[in-house]
């Protein structure tokens, strides 16, 4: 890399010299052009004791103008020539410097030359053609059509409801707000300055002037995105005294693919810090040791614990649990903290975190409910970096065994670690499990303390996040789980907490299709009756 930046750094030297060299010549041959007649020999007119008429001055005035003219237009054309072979040496030194700058920030093209063509336009063509934009693809089976979302100046109808749960989206996030705007925008370029080869004729207003289709006009509107292609829209407008619609077809098609960097990343020696906030629930917390014990001990072997223990009853347990895992395991990289106090996971967290004062360390805030594997421990290192990333895991939340396994032995928790729409679902509106290092979320400035009882604590500490300037590391991880437990939902929490309690409540205890099947029960069961009535009767029969 540096060589190459020396080659660059020649190349444009001797370019800079050249176009020193060249300036000079023209200016030079502009002053011998310019410079007057020194010709000692040449006798000059008006001289006394010679006659020359009226009409000698006027042939030697119109020779010197013919000549002057003949001399303008040939600097003319010497100086736009000179500004011509200028702006190829600009662009030149432009394209020189852009390259180097390219190579000392280690952007660059991905891929050979076949899959990213060297003329880009050429290649954001072929994205199009090969789009189902123009024509139709031949798909395997329903699961292979990518539908399109709708939209309107104020909405958008959307079948991937993302966090809110809304069909449709209104407040517009910004994003996705201003793509729309940039694209309505685009459309009625297309429609008010057509092209020569655009499908429509000038249409005059009322009295005679162009028609002019703005915003007001747009009537409906629809997008998707092929990943490997670019975003399809399909744009309607309408004049509201028109029977004729307008429909404008785009495509933003995705460039060629860019290496931003390439780095090795060294986490032999990165050690977590796992803190759990805890008052009571002991068989709980004897079940995440055991997995702890086989993944942090036996497996990873760079983890400190970290338990925030409330209240006084069952903390003798704890500690019981804690030194029998020490004794079998020859462990003792772990840290019990006790608070005699109501149980508040935020504080708990903060303490834990400043319970560390051996420097520098990675923390994932986690759950006594929480199942995780020794890949996601790999993914907290590799996804959280000091002053620049934070991890936010999405968990998979498993429903409760009994009903997902209701005609069955409930199998062990190892068992029912799968990813299947009716043994659990992905909790994107929780926000808990995290890994950050402990400069920034000291400098974030940890939990509020304002928060208490259930929820809350950890959005807003997310929300922290999200307005500094730290990439917030956003993902589902598939080594991640939240074992079922029953809920409670205390009578002290105010109204907003207890509805997000109950809503967490619903949504934990099993999948649409089996809440259905509970809802129904006793119309199931008639039927089966009356199926199994009908059965008898006709072998008696």
């Amino acid at each position: 890399m540096p060589r190459r930046g020396l080659i660059l750094q020649t190349r444009t030297h001797w370019l800079l010299l050249g176009l020193a060299l060249l300036c000079s010549l023209i200016l030079f041959l502009y002053l011998l052009e310019c410079a007057p007649q020194t010709d000692g020999n040449a006798s000059l007119p008006g001289i006394i004791g010679e006659n020359y008429g009226k009409e000698y001055y006027q042939a030697l005035l119109q020779e010197q103008e013919e000549h002057y003219q003949t001399r303008a237009t040939s600097l003319k054309r010497q100086i736009a020539q000179l500004k011509q072979e200028l702006q190829e040496m600009s662009e030149k030194m432009r394209s020189l410097q852009e390259r180097k700058n390219v190579g000392a920030n280690g952007i660059s093209y991905q891929g050979n030359k076949e899959q990213a063509p060297s003329d880009l336009l050429e290649f954001l063509h072929s994205q199009i053609d090969k789009a189902e934009v123009s024509i139709g693809a031949k798909l395997p089976s329903e699961y292979g059509v990518i539908p399109f979302e709708s939209f309107t100046l104020m909405k958008v109808f959307q079948l991937e409801m993302g966090l809110t749960r809304h069909p449709e989206e209104k407040p517009v996030r910004k994003d996705k707000r201003d793509e729309l705007v940039e694209v309505i925008e685009a459309g009625l370029e297309v429609i008010n300055n057509p092209d020569e080869d655009d499908e429509q004729e000038d249409e005059d207003g009322p009295l005679g002037e162009k028609l002019i289709f703005n915003e007001n006009d747009f009537v409906e509107g629809y997008y998707r995105t092929e990943k490997d292609k670019g975003t399809q829209y399909e744009l309607f407008f309408k004049k509201a005294d028109l029977m004729e619609y307008r429909h404008v077809t785009l495509f933003r098609p995705f460039g060629p693919l860019m290496k931003v960097k390439s780095e090795m990343i060294d986490i032999t020696r990165s050690v977590i810090n796992i803190i759990v906030p805890l008052a009571g629930r002991t068989e709980a917390f004897a079940q995440f040791m055991q997995n702890f014990r086989d993944v942090c001990i036996h497996q990873d072997k760079r983890i400190h614990l970290t338990v925030v223990y409330f209240g006084k009853e069952g903390l003798s347990k704890v500690k019981s649990i804690l030194e029998s895992v020490a004794s079998e395991s020859n462990f003792h990289n772990y840290t019990l903290v006790s608070l005699n106090e109501e149980f508040n996971r935020g504080r708990g967290l903060n303490v834990g975190a400043r319970a560390w004062d051996k420097g520098e360390v990675l923390m994932f805030f986690c759950d006594v409910d929480i199942y995780f594997s020794a890949e996601f421990l790999n993914s907290c290192r590799l996804n959280a970096e000091p002053g620049k990333k934070v991890f936010y895991p999405v968990v998979f939340s498993l429903y409760n065994p009994a009903i997902v396994y209701a005609n069955l032995d409930v199998p062990p928790v190892e068992q029912q670690l799968v990813h299947k729409k009716d043994s659990g679902f992905w909790r994107d509106f929780g926000f808990g499990m995290t890994c950050q290092y402990q400069s920034d979320f000291l400098t974030i400035g940890g939990f509020d303390m304002e928060v208490k009882g259930w929820g809350g604590e950890d959005v807003h500490l997310y929300r922290k996040y999200l307005h500094s300037d730290l990439i917030v590391i956003r993902t589902p991880v598939p080594g991640l789980f939240h074992l079922w437990h029953e809920k409670r939902c205390a009578d002290e929490l105010t109204p907003e907490q207890y509805r997000m309690c109950i809503q967490s409540k619903a949504m934990n205890e099993a999948s649409h299709s089996h809440l259905g099947m509970l809802v129904f029960r006793e119309e199931i069961e008639t039927h089966l009756h009356k199926q199994a009535y009908r059965t008898n009767s006709e072998a008696v029969g």
